[in-house]
């Protein structure tokens, strides 16, 4: 389970941003939308809003970033090639500093906490801590540079294998790669999260395709889809292994973006629709691409497989652009799921959106909303809704209205829209 997740000089977050998914106190929707475990209570969903250009994909990118340099730093990277990081270029004094990054999160009941801070050379510095219910935060390494502290009491698999740690790699990646017990279980936790844009879906197009090879799998997704409303009768998925990527449908159902796959599966969905006669007669069917059905239908049916795949797990979800093509009444569906009683393994929803009707008490507590605005700066600063004055914003207040009227900011600010464009068509 995810506690928070922090970043600081990455593309446009200047200073350092938060997103806590820890529960605050006010007890609203606490049945369904928070749940407890190793004695913290922790938020199934949240939600960032603001103007285009603020910066919520970033926030979001920062996290999909971070995982992917976790999982692929230490196998990936050769020595001397560049830590593809972006830091915040709008200032001198941070296009060259470091870009940090911290995640918290459960793992057995116990709460680690793990960081580094890296420039396009090398990794600056790198940390990983635990704490038990009961017990104070143990150190198990930290790292200045290529000087790495730690006991063999608290993480004997480091042993030797500083040596073995490049300035562009990750100590805990060449760890979990020799299979150090307590560096593998937190590489497999870091495995669970899934990275989604709502704008393209080639980076789960694929995942999908593989899980409608299952009978099961695929009678549940077809269930979906005909409860969306998609008039589909069948669906099922061909899947080729390829050297390369060929045509937009190409993904690698191994590998993630930014490492440097072999081989990868061209995936295509099929889906099939009844055909009827004058009479309107069922004569037959007609199967089609995926593509070429409408942009919802095809964003909604890719999603499917991710969707389910972290109701059943418990795992983790960060949508970027939830509702792009769908309608706002799937999109509300979507997120409702992980408030439903479906959620058995209190499975996490991260996403940005644009959808102010998602904006209502009866969907998400205060402490599940944030918002994202840019400074003069042009620098990012994300801010929750319970940052504000509980006898203004209630747990029952009507939160898009109050948006809208630009009481919570990171609204776009378009007093004088009109005379701009009528300047444009001079």
């Amino acid at each position: 389970m995810l506690l928070a997740f922090s970043v600081e000089n990455f593309k446009s977050i200047r200073d350092l941003q938060t997103l806590s998914m820890e529960a605050g106190g006010d007890g609203h929707l606490e049945i369904t939308n928070v749940f407890e475990a190793g004695r913290k209570r922790i938020l199934k969903s949240a939600a960032v809003f603001g103007p285009n250009a603020s910066g919520k994909s970033n926030v979001l990118d920062a996290m999909k970033w971070m995982n992917l340099f976790v999982q692929n730093s230490s196998k990936d990277t050769q020595v001397g090639e560049i830590i593809p990081v972006e830091p915040f270029v709008l200032s001198t004094l941070t296009e060259s500093a470091p870009t940090h990054f911290e995640i918290e999160f459960l793992l057995e009941e116990q709460a680690f906490r793990y960081g580094f801070t890296a420039t396009t050379q090398r990794v600056e510095s790198e940390w990983l801590f635990r704490k038990s219910p009961t017990a104070k935060p143990t150190k198990l390494f930290t790292r200045e540079g290529q000087k790495f502290s730690f006991t063999t009491a608290n993480f004997r698999e480091g042993k030797d294998l500083e040596r073995r740690t490049r300035e562009n790699a990750l100590f805990l990646s060449v760890c979990s790669q020799w299979n150090g017990p307590v560096a593998t279980k937190v590489m497999a936790w870091f495995k669970q999260f899934r990275h989604i844009s709502g704008i393209s879906d080639d980076a789960y197009f694929a995942f999908t395709a593989e899980r409608l090879q299952s009978p099961q799998h695929r009678k549940g997704l077809l269930g979906m889809a005909q409860q969306a409303d998609f008039s589909i009768q069948s669906l099922r998925s061909e899947l080729e292994e390829s050297q390369e990527p060929q045509g937009p449908l190409g993904r690698s159902n191994t590998n993630d973006e930014g490492t440097k796959a072999s081989k990868v599966t061209l995936a295509r969905i099929k889906t099939t629709h009844a055909k009827r006669d004058g009479s309107d007669k069922d004569v037959g069917k007609v199967e089609f691409d995926l593509q070429e059905e409408s942009k919802g239908t095809e964003k909604f049916i890719a999603l499917s497989g991710p969707l389910t795949y972290t109701l059943e797990t418990g795992s983790i979800l960060v949508i970027d652009e939830l509702e792009a093509s769908l309608h706002r009444r799937l999109t509300q569906a979507i997120v409702d799921l992980f408030h439903s009683p479906l959620n058995q393994k209190n499975a996490q929803l991260i996403c940005a959106t644009h959808d102010v009707t998602l904006l209502e008490p009866d969907r998400f507590r205060r402490d599940q909303i944030w918002f994202c605005e840019k400074s003069e700066a042009g620098a990012t600063d994300l801010y929750q809704l319970a940052d504000f004055d509980s006898s203004q914003v209630r747990a029952n207040s009507k939160f898009s209205r109050q948006y809208l009227l630009g009481l919570f900011g990171a609204v776009p600010q378009l007093a004088h829209f009109e005379e701009a464009v009528k300047n444009a068509l001079r």
